[in-house]
């Protein structure tokens, strides 16, 4: 009994190992299930204020469990859950004719684009090539030069070269750029776990699972993006507006009885709080020392348990995020705002941050007809595109900025020419140069100049991507933006500035809608082959192979449970191809353990001891277990490398195959065989004895 405590402990540890890792997927389906019902009991309810408390009561119970569930769960494929499948293709032609100059353009010129625009539909060459070959074989026999249409930073360095150097980066800067804003568009949608990844050089494949309402999201991402310069507006007027809401939902709630002045203040508290807070929770809004004896504190005398439940109550809206005054002057600190009473500084300026589980709540409150009428008319609540990056790398903690900005643009990003990424020479901090036209400049020139020190939001689609603070007034058009905290961001930054300077239209070339019913179906027809395949491989291998057999079985079933939990733990997406390659897989480790025992009993055949055979039959049968399985995991893992959709998730699902039925038959099959053995039996039956020649 001894000696079979590793194997013992062996595959217990393996069957574990796939139950927690498979418990995340059962888990989630029992807390979808869960969340229709309080959907439909939410759209039964009578009113607004009764739906939300229902979903409110959901999240609280089972909002975090659902989030980690989904998260780690076995992620199912369009053809599996169902959902909207988009090719999108970034019209690279269009953005060569808006690059060219406009008074230009002629009709050579026109004809040259006309004969690529033909051209590109039916042939796979690069945009850019297809326009060269027909500008050389139009345009330069009639004495033209792509210096005659395209203009360029320095005329002293001007070349045909640089020319073409700059429409093919600006070319994979458009597909980048539009990548950015369909990934913040389906985000803002909702879409749980959207596949959205660049494929050659001018398109975009979308993968939406559990999109039903493919009419709208065709609408919202193929709009054109729309990028603006706001002044940033966070002032006392805002803090005053937000203060009236948690008043409003308070007495509405039934809270205040009767008349109170609770209302706004800030803290005396001294703590240095600055960008690179790792720490924000919503109890850092519930903050109170109740050592000292102060009159004027509504928290007087309570415990902290207490102290929480009454802030809640009496702050509904404002306990979701956090709030910090910075006052003016150079490097002023940032100190937690309360709002228990009267006192709002009218001087400086108030910071926002709220982590990304409230982040629906408040933003279903602020959408309430009832709510909009508390915020200013030329005012607008817009969230940080990101959450702060140094947060999520420390805390795990995804906390987002917001910001209220003018809801009129000072400017907008038509007037953008370029933006390049670089580095500040002085600190070699990453920065982002941006250019703009003449009619930009002007403007631009106004606007800063009137705005000295205060912040200017740059929105996509009303998400900000920066808010910098206007240091001088910014004549000539060029801008320096800094504060990104790596290269990563400002690289962002750079791709969000050229959405409004590249005219690359975005279209859809295909798209198709899976069903959830149809999804279902082909869930159910997988399932089914997959059983009765088992089945089959069950019944012939215990009927040839007897005890030998439900080894091979066993050891079968094992290796199924390995393919989906190690599919699971690497984050990959099990598709319709990807069960065929299960099923394909059945056979393959059936085929491996078919070699094994026929080895072992042409061993016994010959005479020896059972121990002796099984040893003999593992050892023998290897090498040809080896060459069967790497040349069929080499097809596989080019298939994966080189093949795109189902091939890859087919090719995908093989591979890991071929890993686990090694294990599994050579591991799992004679550790199961040996404890039987060595409990003191002295047969194990193999089938029926192989008849020596």
């Amino acid at each position: 009994m001894k000696n079979n405590i590793g194997k013992i402990a062996l595959i217990i540890i393996v069957v574990a190992a796939v139950i927690v890792v498979m418990y995340p997927s059962y888990n989630a389906s029992n807390l979808e299930t869960k969340l229709k019902d309080y959907q439909a009991r939410a759209k039964k309810a009578g009113n607004p204020e009764d739906s939300l408390k229902i979903m409110e009561e959901f999240k609280k119970t089972y909002g975090a469990d659902l989030e980690s569930a989904k998260r780690n769960q076995l992620k199912l494929g369009l053809d599996l859950r169902g959902g909207m499948y988009v090719t999108m293709e970034v019209d690279v032609v269009k953005l060569i004719e808006e690059s060219a100059q406009r008074e230009s353009i002629d009709e050579i010129f026109t004809e040259v684009l006309d004969k690529t625009r033909e051209e590109v539909k039916t042939s796979d060459q690069e945009a850019i090539d297809i326009f060269l070959k027909h500008f050389n074989n139009i345009a330069r026999p009639k004495g033209k030069t792509l210096i005659s249409y395209f203009d360029v930073a320095d005329i002293r360095d001007a070349s045909e070269e640089e020319i073409i150097s700059k429409l093919r980066k600006d070319a994979g800067d458009a597909i980048d750029q539009a990548v950015e804003v369909i990934r913040q568009r389906v985000d803002q949608f909702g879409v749980a776990e959207p596949n959205i990844q660049k494929q050659g050089n001018s398109r975009i494949i979308l993968e939406l699972p559990g999109v039903e309402d493919d009419t709208q999201m065709r609408a919202l991402i193929s709009t054109t993006a729309r990028l603006e310069f706001n002044l940033v507006r966070n002032n006392a007027d805002i803090v005053r507006a937000f203060a009236k809401i948690d008043k409003y939902l308070a007495e509405k709630n039934g809270v205040f009885k009767k008349e109170k002045s609770d209302s706004l203040a800030v803290q005396k508290d001294t703590t240095k709080i600055t960008n690179d807070t790792t720490n924000i929770t919503k109890n850092d809004t519930l903050k109170s020392d109740t050592t000292k004896k102060d009159t004027n504190n509504p928290y007087e005398g309570l415990s902290e348990q207490q102290i929480q439940e009454k802030h809640y109550r009496e702050h509904p809206f404002t306990s979701l995020f956090a709030t910090y005054y910075v006052p003016e002057g150079e490097n002023a600190n940032w100190m937690p705002f309360y709002y228990i009473n009267d006192q709002i500084p009218e001087v400086g300026e108030f910071n926002f941050r709220i982590s990304k589980d409230s982040l629906a709540k408040f933003l279903e409150i602020l959408n309430r007809p009832d709510i909009k009428t508390f915020i200013p008319l030329d005012l607008k609540i817009a969230i940080g595109a990101k959450p702060d990056p140094r947060v999520l790398k420390q805390n795990k903690v995804e906390i987002f900025d917001f910001y209220c900005v003018k809801r009129e643009p000072e400017l907008t990003g038509d007037v953008i020419v370029d933006a390049s990424q670089s580095f500040d020479p002085t600190t070699n901090a990453p920065v982002v140069n941006m250019t703009m036209n003449d009619e930009g400049s002007e403007k631009w020139a106004r606007i800063t100049g009137a705005n000295l020190k205060k912040r200017i939001a740059i929105v996509l689609d009303d998400r900000v991507y920066s808010a910098p603070v206007v240091q001088t007034k910014i004549t000539g058009g060029r801008s320096q933006i800094s504060g990104s905290s790596n290269v990563e961001e400002a690289r962002l930054l750079e791709v969000i500035l050229k959405a409004g300077a590249l005219k690359a239209p975005v279209k859809i070339v295909e798209e198709r809608v899976v069903g959830p019913s149809l999804g279902q179906d082909s869930i159910n027809a997988g399932i089914t082959a997959s059983i009765i395949a088992f089945l089959f491989v069950i019944l012939y291998m215990i009927m040839y192979y007897n005890a030998g057999g439900i080894v091979a079985d066993i050891s079968v079933l094992i290796n199924i449970s390995l393919i989906v939990a190690i599919l699971t733990s690497m984050k990959g997406t099990l598709t319709l191809p990807g069960i065929a390659g299960i099923v394909l897989t059945m056979g393959m480790a059936v085929d491996a353990n078919v070699l094994i025992f026929e080895r072992i009993r042409e061993e016994l055949a010959k005479g020896r001891s059972l121990r002796s055979a099984i040893d003999e039959g593992f050892s023998k049968a290897l090498s040809a277990i080896l060459d069967g399985n790497i040349t069929t995991g080499i097809t596989a893992f080019i298939l994966m490398t080189l093949g795109t959709g189902p091939i890859q998730g087919f090719a995908t699902t093989l591979l890991i195959g071929i890993l686990t039925t090694l294990f599994t038959a050579i591991i799992i099959s004679r550790a199961i065989i040996e404890i039987v053995i060595s409990n003191g039996a002295t047969q194990f039956s193999f089938g029926q004895p192989k008849v020596q020649a």
